[in-house]
Parts: structure tokens; sequence; C-alpha cells
């Protein structure tokens, strides 16, 4: 039987991928099964995939005949996936040597849906520890009880997929998959919809996957129009906590997270002139589509300068299409 199902998606990686396969491979185990999806690469990401297919123990390669973006690919993987645990890793990214036996074992002595971990962030030859945003640890809990505080940074802003292993038993409830076609964000309703529907969780103090950032090819550091993608994944955050049984509770947080993004990206300068004009135009729409006066707290509890761009946006002209995209 196959005990943990690893999916990795790779686009374009070919400076990348072979540390991320080496550290597959310093992860192996007879029971490990490892799906390599590769979303249609143009580069020489194939031939090393190809390669890799032979090389690594437990790997299946899957091929897309057209370019789908991360979620879709990571959808491929799942539907793929027979394991009792799964887990994922980016194209770019690599993995200490024993750090996914480590991992399962610590899932198999809690028993919970799913654990989070902390990470190691690499810019350059610049290295930084990130952990999980909720002090208790090795302790199952409720996830439903670590979206809140509205107005502090909590386990559902801790969004990176990879930054965990789950039980099969998400993917059989409906809980595991990604929104088809999103090209960033694609994690935010993910984390939601685990925190708001998954039974238990846990925190472990676990170092193991490194995620490198500031890649040039990485969607993170293109400022074009799939950046806008964002307003999707929060559109679709606000409309399933809408319909949660706690929505009064909750949505407070789900609103002034998607309240500080959009402001952040309005401020970031990544964007070419006519993609930051549509950013306005989506943002000032969004704004408008949220309710009122939970909006109206949101803004209240955030500082005046990000609270009065966001007022002087809401105000901004909204035409009927574009309240309703």
């Amino acid at each position: 039987m196959v005990k943990l199902s690893v999916i990795v998606p790779f686009y374009n990686v070919q400076s990348y991928a072979q540390d991320a396969l080496r550290s597959l491979r310093a992860n192996s185990r007879p029971d490990f099964e490892f799906l390599l999806v590769d979303d249609c690469s143009t580069d020489g990401t194939p031939e090393i995939l190809e390669r890799a297919g032979r090389d690594l123990p437990g790997a299946r390669l899957i091929r897309h005949e057209q370019n789908g973006g991360l979620a879709t690919a990571r959808n491929t993987g799942l539907d793929a996936a027979t394991g009792e645990y799964v887990t994922f890793l980016d194209g770019d990214d690599w993995l200490a040597p024993g750090y996914y036996p480590e991992l399962l074992a610590a899932a198999e002595e809690l028993g919970c849906d799913f654990l989070r971990t902390d990470h190691v962030q690499c810019t350059g030859r610049g290295r930084t520890l990130a952990r999980v945003p909720h002090g208790r640890r090795g302790e199952v809990l409720r996830p439903r009880d670590a979206i809140l505080p509205a107005d502090r940074t909590t386990s559902v802003d801790y969004a990176y997929a990879w930054a965990g292993i789950y039980h099969r038993r998400l993917l059989d409830d409906g809980l595991l998959h990604f929104r088809h076609g999103l090209r960033t964000a694609e994690d935010r309703p993910w984390i939601w919809r685990l925190h708001r529907e998954a039974r238990s969780f846990a925190v472990v103090g676990m170092l193991g996957v490194f995620y490198r950032r500031g890649v040039a090819s990485s969607l993170t550091q293109i400022g074009d129009v799939r950046q806008l993608d964002f307003i999707r994944a929060f559109d679709q955050v606000i409309e399933e906590t809408s319909r949660d049984p706690d929505a009064d509770v909750l949505l407070p947080k789900a609103v002034r997270t998607y309240c500080a993004i959009i402001s952040h990206h309005l401020t970031s300068g990544r964007f070419e002139p006519q993609v930051a004009r549509t950013l306005r135009r989506l943002s000032a729409a969004a704004l408008r589509r949220l309710p009122s006066h939970v909006l109206d707290g949101a803004l209240d509890s955030m500082d005046v300068q990000r609270a009065s761009r966001l007022r002087r946006l809401r105000r901004r002209p909204v035409t009927g299409g574009e309240a309703a995209a």
C-alpha cells in the first residue's frame, strides 16, 4: 500500500528541477509515490523529468497537453494519488533529507486530518525561518478555532499547501482540490475550506521545506494580468464563508484579509500600467460586492493610510458590468 503521495507540479523550471528531484530521492521510501506533473513546459524541464521518471523510485510522470497553472496541475496529481497521506512540493523548491518520513511519523502519531509545518524561505543566499502563526504545537485542535482573531495573522494566512501533510479522508471528502485555472492565490480558498470543514489539525515545529523566493519566472515576480486572479480567489473565500453557519463571526476576518491584499497590490508597483488600471477597476468592484457593514468594520480596524486608500477606491464609480464581474 502507498503510504504517502507527493504531488510536484513543474513548469519551465529547468534551472531548479534537479534540486527538487535530488531532494525527493533523499526522501524516497518503497511505500512513497512521487507524482511529477509537467504543466506543458517549453524549456528543458520535460527532459529532466523523463530521466527522473527512470531514476527516482516511486516516480510517476504525468504530462499536460496544455498549460493549466499550478492549481490545475495539483488537481491532476490529486486525481492520480493513491496514498493514505498526501503532500505537495513546488518544482523550484527542495527538501531536507529524510523530512517526509519524519513528517509522516508525526502525522500518524497525532492522528488528525492534517498537519501544518514551518519552513525556510530562501532568497539568494539568505535563509529566513517562517513559522506557522499558531502558538500551540504538537496538540490536536479544531481547525476553525484557528481562523480568528480577525485583526491578527492566523493559520489561514499561512496558506502554503506544501507546508503540511493531509490524510486521504480529506481528499475523499472533497476538501483537497483547488479551483481549476487559478494562476495565483490558489492556496487561499483552499486553506480557508480546510479550516472551516476539516475536523482536526495540529501544528508541528518541523523544518524541511526550502521555499525559493525571488525566482524570475515565478508568477509572484511577474506583474501581468494573471496576478489579478487573487480577486477570483478571495471572492470564493467570501462566497463560501458567507454560507458557513458561523458566517457572522468568520466574515470579518475574510473581508479584512481581502482588503489588506487589495491594498498591498495597489501599492506594490509591480504592475504594468494597463494592468494597474484593471486592478483598480476590479478592486473597486470587489469592494462594492462585500457586505457593507462588514466592510465598514474592517476598514475601521485598519491603519489610517490603508483605510483611506480603500475608502477612496470604494467610492470609485463602477459600471453595472464591473459590479457583477
